[in-house]
């Protein structure tokens, strides 16, 4: 092995390594605890792995004087039995481990070079080199015929997946890879050399597990850099007066309990290091009452911004430093304070403020903030209570809330701003006009147009791939999923752990782009979603091709285009409702809603249904577009509850759902204090369904349809809504009901949507 490899991985991999000789000064008492090692075989040839729990103090004295009395207890075999065992002894058992192959330890192939002539500077007595990937991060070329004889499993999964199982060199792997089931089942026994006990990175920096741990890492680093950020966040709880210092001797007030903090560290992007204390929450009884808190919705946010611009509102964000600990806990309890603590080590600390990870600290702040706006003449909205309003010069103003992360929509909001600053003394970071929030990147076009897309997530979504899988994603494909596909035909070999755990990541990832703007991919991930507890390696393949779609096409956003569209050319026939079942009657507005102010909004919805998406429930899928004036503000992607035997039902089972989300976004618009036009224009590409909602005199031939067909015509008898027939090529909702192809969808629905700069009329000349 070359000198290249780090030397944890030479102690596995040399036919006859040097061994590793630990003395009893080696590694420290307090170091045991929750450290694992190999027992000796049973009597039955059994080898069990040992967890130690706890340090046994007998005698005090000799434990700091001599190792020979220091005795641990030891959970063997997950808690299956406890042996007490003595220092000497865990020494023995982990020098043996040690000079173990199981330390040998890696994630993955991530590339070959090759065949290569002796004559080749990167030559290393084989004709290929394959770079490997180690646990501790780092990437070394090695040769093919040492990592070949050492992890021929691993080898024969690279080769089969690269196609190289017929090339000199690799063909030796072939019968490994023709075992398919035995291949995984090795491959699984190969990951078990992973334990937990194995150090982490971020970064290229080692974490500490605690702070002994980091200050060790500091000693053997050279620098201060996890001591100084344990010290500033010490200092900025003590800023906060998060804890009341009863003294080294002090005693607790009646009903308090003892609980235990810890730090948490981390390292960031750009190399800084970082801690938080956190409170072991779990310690302490649920609470009685609720302790939920809830956060602005991504649709909220959507809705916000879009009235901002159609009101010409300033719209900021800025986050809340140390949010918890502007709020005081409830909770009764109280810490033992630790080393960490420094001066005060060993002093009974009442904790006062809400600390992370208590279990009421996130409703303890929503709490706090709350006060604070409302003394600023804020209210809650009632349609979204994490939407704050409040009348001034004639418009609304408004905050959305997530969490410590605030949007505000204002005529000034620096003076909002200073007023958090100055008098309620909050610490506020990134202060601005909006350019970065939730994770979605906020722009102006060359047009002054306000644009949202989730180009930064997408690709932080891209180095997250390349981590896991060790190449980039196929940025050929033109649509999410080829047109027409039906994943849950697939009969691909069932995933093991790590690769469900691939597929609920990517799945789990891409939902929350859909969120951020990405509707195109709205429809794909709700079919790969019903495959997560038990994905097969075709929907891997197919979440990889997802990613694939954004990568090529990552530069899709949402234009908050304002101007009202023109509908003086869409047929509005005034028909007579009064004389059937659903009278005349108007539609039913709150009696409590906010005085309407500002620009009138046009809604408009776009329905579809796909019959018999599901080839194997027989579910159809309801795909649904809203939007405010040219605004996408929300999409809807979903199989229907019911089987549907034709596109008749299934349609008119969409427009039922559309109906009651036109419905929830009108009132939505109210409580905002939105003025709105007379009606919701809806638009449909099954012509028996709009005429069998919009003419009074149609009848219901298919009676279990009946609940679908009444709902769609009372909203249109009470002028809630209209419904309108146009081609299925124009209509956007397309997008979201089926899988569909590029060229399908491209011109006349995609492009306009997601990708168009400027008025889109101008599509029409291009």
């Amino acid at each position: 092995m070359t000198d290249a490899i780090p030397e944890i991985i030479k102690l596995g991999s040399n036919p006859d390594p040097p061994l590793q000789v630990l003395t009893q000064t080696d590694i420290p008492v307090d170091d045991f605890l929750g450290r694992t090692f190999l027992m000796p075989p049973d009597t039955d040839g059994q080898i069990f792995r040992a967890r130690i729990v706890e340090l046994i103090e007998d005698h005090h004295d000799d434990v700091l004087t001599s190792n020979d009395h220091v005795k641990f207890r030891c959970s063997i075999n997950n808690d299956e039995y406890e042996e007490v065992l003595a220092y000497n002894d865990i020494i023995h058992h982990i020098e043996r481990e040690v000079n173990s192959e199981t330390m040998w330890k890696f994630k993955r192939i991530t590339a070959h070079e090759g065949p290569l002539a002796p004559n080749h500077p990167n030559y290393k007595g084989s004709r290929y080199n394959v770079c490997m990937e180690w646990e501790n991060g780092e990437q070394t070329d090695e040769p093919l015929a040492i990592i070949g004889a050492d992890a021929p499993v691993e080898c024969a999964i690279y080769a089969r997946d690269n196609n190289l199982l017929d090339t000199e060199g690799w063909k030796r792997f072939k019968p490994i890879a023709r075992r398919q089931k035995k291949l995984f089942r090795m491959a699984n026994q190969a990951k078990l050399r992973s334990y937990r006990t194995a150090p982490r990175y971020m970064y290229g920096y080692e974490v500490p597990r605690d702070y002994k741990h980091a200050i060790r890492l500091d000693d053997r680093n050279g620098n201060r850099k996890w001591r100084d950020c344990t010290s500033l966040e010490m200092s900025q709880l003590d800023e906060y007066e998060v804890f009341d210092d009863k003294g080294p001797n002090g005693k607790p007030p009646p009903d308090y309990k003892k609980i235990r903090v810890h730090l948490v560290y981390a390292v960031k992007h750009d190399g800084r290091h970082k801690a938080r204390l956190v409170a072991d929450g779990h310690l302490t009884a649920i609470p009685i009452d609720s302790v939920y808190s809830s956060v602005v919705t991504l649709r909220g946010l959507r809705i916000m911004l879009f009235l901002a611009e159609l009101n010409k509102l300033d719209t900021w964000a800025t986050d809340i430093g140390n949010a918890y600990l502007e709020a005081f806990t409830s909770e009764l309890v109280f810490i033992i304070a630790g080393p960490e603590f420094g001066e005060l080590a060993g002093h009974l600390l009442i904790i006062r403020k809400a600390l992370y990870r208590l279990r009421s600290s996130g409703l303890r702040w929503h709490e706090q903030l709350a006060a604070v706006l409302q003394s600023m003449g804020f209210h809650p909205c009632k349609a979204e209570p994490d939407i704050w309003m409040r009348q001034h010069n004639g418009l609304w103003e408004y905050v959305a809330v997530y969490v410590d992360d605030l949007a505000m929509s204002m005529q000034d909001p620096q003076a909002f701003v200073d007023a958090l600053i100055n008098v309620h003394k909050f610490k506020l970071k990134g202060t601005g006009s909006i350019a970065f929030h939730l994770g979605c990147d906020f722009f102006r076009d060359d047009n002054g147009v306000l644009c949202m897309a989730p180009k930064k997530y997408i690709d932080k979504m891209l180095d997250s791939y390349l981590r896991e899988f060790g190449e980039r994603p196929n940025a050929r494909v033109h649509s999410p999923l080829e047109k027409g596909d039906h994943p849950e035909l697939d009969t691909s070999d069932f995933l093991g752990p790590d690769g469900v755990r691939q597929h609920q990541s990517l799945i789990g990832q891409m939902q929350w782009a859909i969120s951020l703007g990405r509707l195109d991919i709205t429809t794909a991930i709700m079919t790969l979603s019903s495959f997560r507890a038990l994905p097969r390696q075709g929907h891997l393949e197919r979440a990889k091709r997802v990613i694939g779609y954004l990568t090529r096409f990552k530069d899709a956003m949402l234009r908050i285009r304002v101007d009202e569209p023109d509908y003086s050319d869409v047929p509005d026939p005034d028909y007579n409702w009064k004389f059937t079942v659903y009278g005349d009657c108007p539609e039913e507005l709150p009696h409590n809603m906010p005085t309407p102010l500002g620009n009138f909004v046009t809604h408009t919805t776009y329905v579809d249904a796909n019959l018999y998406h599901d080839m194997i429930t027989g579910r159809s899928v309801t795909g649904i577009l809203h939007l405010f004036n040219q605004f996408p503000v929300d999409w809807y992607s979903k199989k229907q509850n019911t089987v549907e035997t034709a596109t008749y039902g299934s349609e008119f089972v969409a427009a039922r759902t559309a109906v009651e989300q036109i419905i929830d976004l009108r009132n939505t618009l109210r409580y905002l204090g939105v003025p709105l036009r007379d009606k919701t224009i809806m638009f449909g590409d099954n012509e028996s369904v709009t005429d069998s909602a919009s003419k009074p005199h149609a009848k219901l031939h298919k009676r279990h349809n009946m609940l679908s067909f009444h709902r769609v015509r009372e909203a249109i008898s009470k002028r809630v809504c209209s419904f309108n027939n146009i081609p299925g090529e124009f209509n956007p909702a397309d997008v979201l009901s089926k899988h569909w192809g590029h060229s399908q969808v491209w011109h006349n629905l995609l492009r306009p949507l997601l990708f168009w700069m400027g008025d889109t009329w101008n599509m029409i000349e291009e």
